[in-house]
C-alpha cells in the first residue's frame, strides 16, 4: 500500500463539493425536504488528502482480531477503523471484499481512499472525511465479562462525536457492532451515516432486500423509483447484470425488519442486520462496462471484482436527517453468513427468495433478540476503556478546550477520552490562541463564530488570512475578499502571501471575474514556486477559465517529481489541445499518462484521447466513464 503522502496545505474554501443526484418523479416532499436539508459547499476544515502516489509498497499497519469458533475479523483502526476481514470459518470463505494490496484513490471527500472491507461513513455524502485517519481506539471490558473493541473520533464538519464498539461473542456466528453518534451542540445539525460493506462480485451473486421498489441512479439522470428486479431491462439484484454504475436504495416497508443480504451460488454472503434506526440497506455496483470494469482494477488490481451494500440512518444517500441539539443516537448492527438456499434465493420468484431470506435470517439472529441488545450496548458505550491502543486526533481535545472556554456543552467523556497526548502541531497553534498567545499562523484550518472572533481580536498576517479563510469556506465571498486583501497589504511571509493571492484569485473566479482570479493565482504562484499544489490549483483553472497559454507557463515551472506529476503531465496535454497543438497532446497521451488522484467518474483521459486522435480506439487505460 503506497504512503498516504502529505497533506495538500489548500484550504478547501470553494464551493465546489460534489452533488451528483438530482430528485426525479415518484419521490416524495418529504424525501425531496431530507435532500435540500444540510447541503454543504465544501468539507472545510478539513485538509485534502492527496500526496499519495500508485507506487505500492510494504507497509505494517496496526490490526485488532475478533476471533471465536465460527467467525474471524480484522479491524485496521489507523485507516478509518475499517473491518478488513470477516472470515466464516465454516464454509473458509471471506463475507467482505479484501486483498493483500489496498490502493489509494480519489474516492473519498478528501480523496484518499481504498476499496475493501466494511467503513464507516458520517458527514455528508461521500466516504467520510476519516476513511485514512486514525481512530482513537481502546479495548473495553464490561462488569459482564464482555471484551468490546471501540473506536471514536471527533467529526469537524458536523461537530460531533461518533463511537463504534464491536464485539464477538463466544461461539457466535454474528459480529456485532453499535454505533453511538452524539451532537454537543445548542442547534439541530444534519446528520449523515452510511456503513458500507464491499463484497466479492462472482457471476453467480444475488443481493436480497425485503421491498419490491428501490429508489435508483445511474449517475447521470434522476433519482426515481424503479423496481430492481426489473430495472431498463435487466434484473439489478444480480450483481453481473448491471451494465453501468448504479445504486438500488431500498425502499423497505417501516413494518419490515431492515437488512440486505448476498447470496452466492451456494447461498453464502454477507447479511446486514441492524435494529430500527438504522433504516435504509443499499446495493452499489460497478456495472460491466469498460470504464466499471476499469475503476475495479485501478482499486483492486488483481483482486477480483466486487459490489456494495450498505446500511444507513436515511433512505437515501441523497438526504440528511435532522439531529436535535444535544440529542444521542445509537444502533446496532450485525453482520454474519446468510447461508441461504440457493436454489430458492436464486430463484425467478422474488417474493419467495425475501420470505425465505428473511426466514434464515431469523434463524440467524432472532429480530427481538438484536432488538434486545440495544439497551445494553447504550449502557456499555460509557464504561472507560481498559487498555488504549491507539490515539486519533487532538481535535477532540481542543474541541472541548474550546467549548469550556466559551461555557458550552460538551459531552461525557467517560467513554471515549479525548487526550493531551494526542495533540499535535496541527492543534498546539490554536490552543494557543484560546489561551490568548499571539497567533503566527498554523498548518491547519478550524471553523466557527468563535475561532472568528479571536482571530479579529489579532493583528498579525496570519490571523487576517485564516479569518479570511473562514469567510471564504461559508461563502462570505465579499468578507473574505476584504480580508485577502488586508493580508496582501502586510509584510507577511510568502507562503502567506500565496495564499492570500490564491483566496483572492478564487473568490474573484467565483464571481465570474476570470482575468483578475487567474492573475492572483499567478501572483501566488510567484510568491512561493515550492507549493506545488498551488501551481498544479493554477494550472488546472487556467485551463477551465480559459487561458491555456497561461496553464503552458505555469507547467513548465513545474517539479519533475512528485505525487502530482500525472496530472500536470496530463493538464500539460490538455493545454496544448486548447492552445491549437492536438499533435503534440496525442503524442504525450500516446507516451502514457498515469493520474493517481483520478476522481471518480473523470473521463477527461478518455475525452481528451477522442478529441486529439479521433480515429484511434480509446486505450482501456484511459476508459473510466461510469455510464
Amino acid at each position: 500500500m503506497a504512503e498516504l503522502g502529505p497533506l495538500n496545505p489548500l484550504p478547501v474554501v470553494a464551493a465546489e463539493l460534489d452533488q451528483p443526484y438530482t430528485v426525479g418523479e415518484g419521490v416524495s416532499e418529504e424525501l425531496q425536504a431530507s435532500a435540500r436539508y444540510g447541503v454543504v459547499p465544501n468539507i472545510y476544515p478539513y485538509l485534502m488528502q492527496d500526496g499519495y502516489s500508485r507506487e505500492a509498497a510494504s507497509r505494517e499497519v496496526p490490526a485488532v482480531v475478533l476471533e471465536n469458533s465460527k467467525l474471524k475479523m480484522t479491524v485496521l483502526p489507523s485507516l478509518g477503523g475499517r473491518i478488513w476481514e470477516l472470515l466464516d470459518k465454516a464454509t473458509g470463505k471471506q463475507l467482505l471484499h479484501t486483498h493483500d494490496a489496498p490502493q489509494l484513490a480519489n474516492i473519498a471527500l478528501r480523496k484518499a481512499w481504498f476499496a475493501g472491507g466494511l467503513e464507516w461513513n458520517i458527514g455528508t455524502r461521500g466516504h467520510s472525511p476519516t476513511s485514512c485517519d486514525p481512530l482513537h481506539t481502546a479495548i473495553v471490558q464490561t462488569s459482564d465479562g464482555k471484551h468490546i473493541l471501540r473506536m471514536w473520533e471527533f467529526e469537524r464538519l458536523r461537530e460531533v462525536v461518533f463511537q463504534v464498539d464491536i464485539w464477538l461473542p463466544e461461539d457466535s456466528a454474528v459480529l456485532f457492532a453499535a454505533v453511538r453518534l452524539r451532537n454537543p451542540n445548542d442547534r439541530d445539525v444534519p446528520m449523515y451515516w452510511w456503513s458500507n460493506a464491499a463484497i466479492p462480485e462472482t457471476d453467480r451473486t444475488r443481493v436480497i432486500a425485503p421491498a419490491d421498489e428501490a429508489y435508483g441512479s445511474d449517475y447521470t439522470t434522476d433519482i426515481t423509483r424503479v423496481r430492481p428486479t426489473a430495472h431498463e431491462g435487466y434484473d439489478g439484484t444480480w450483481l453481473v447484470n448491471s451494465p453501468h454504475a448504479a445504486d438500488f436504495f431500498f425502499d423497505i416497508d417501516p413494518s419490515e425488519r431492515r437488512w440486505v443480504v448476498a447470496a452466492d451460488d451456494d447461498g453464502d454472503g454477507l447479511a446486514m442486520l441492524s435494529t430500527g434506526l438504522l433504516r435504509g440497506k443499499k446495493l452499489f455496483v460497478w456495472g460491466q462496462g469498460q470504464g466499471g470494469k476499469r475503476w475495479q482494477e485501478w482499486l483492486s488490481p488483481g483482486a477480483g471484482p466486487y459490489a456494495e451494500i450498505q446500511a444507513g440512518l436515511a433512505q437515501t444517500q441523497f438526504e440528511h436527517l435532522v439531529m436535535p441539539a444535544g440529542a444521542e443516537w445509537a444502533w446496532v448492527e450485525a453482520y454474519g453468513n446468510g447461508h441461504l438456499d440457493p436454489e430458492t434465493s436464486h430463484g425467478t420468484n422474488w417474493d419467495s427468495a425475501v420470505a425465505h431470506a428473511g426466514e434464515r435470517l431469523e434463524q440467524l439472529l432472532p429480530h427481538e433478540e438484536l432488538e434486545a441488545m440495544l439497551p445494553a450496548a447504550i449502557a456499555d458505550a460509557d464504561v472507560p476503556p481498559s487498555t488504549m491502543l491507539l490515539h486519533g486526533s487532538g481535535w477532540g481535545v481542543l474541541e472541548r478546550a474550546r467549548r469550556q472556554k466559551t461555557g458550552k456543552g460538551w459531552i461525557d467523556e467517560s467513554g471515549t477520552p479525548f487526550v493531551d497526548e494526542s495533540i499535535t502541531g496541527e492543534q498546539e497553534p490554536w490552543l494557543g490562541l484560546l489561551h490568548a498567545k499571539a497567533f503566527d499562523g498554523a498548518p491547519s484550518f478550524v471553523a466557527g463564530a468563535d475561532w472568528e472572533g479571536l482571530l479579529a481580536r489579532q493583528d498579525s498576517p496570519d490571523a487576517k488570512l485564516h479569518l479570511a479563510t473562514m469567510r471564504h469556506a461559508r461563502q462570505d465571498l465579499e468578507g473574505a475578499k476584504a480580508a485577502y486583501s488586508e493580508v496582501l497589504a502586510t509584510d507577511a511571509t510568502p507562503g502567506t502571501t500565496a495564499l492570500a493571492h490564491r483566496g483572492l484569485g478564487l473568490a474573484l473566479l467565483a464571481g465570474g471575474q476570470d482575468a483578475e482570479g487567474l492573475a492572483e493565482l499567478r501572483n501566488g504562484v510567484d510568491s512561493d514556486p515550492s507549493n506545488a499544489a498551488l501551481l498544479t490549483e493554477a494550472v488546472t483553472l487556467s485551463i477551465r477559465h480559459g487561458d491555456p497559454a497561461m496553464a503552458l507557463k505555469l507547467n513548465d515551472a513545474a517539479t519533475k517529481a512528485g505525487a502530482g506529476v500525472g496530472r500536470l503531465k496530463f493538464l500539460r496535454a490538455l493545454a496544448l489541445a486548447r492552445t491549437g497543438n492536438p499533435g503534440a497532446a496525442a503524442a504525450i497521451l500516446r507516451e502514457g499518462v498515469e493520474i493517481p488522484d483520478l476522481r471518480e467518474g473523470e473521463d477527461a483521459l478518455a475525452a481528451l484521447w477522442q478529441e486529439v486522435c479521433p480515429n484511434e480506439a480509446v486505450p482501456a487505460a484511459y476508459q473510466f466513464g461510469m455510464h
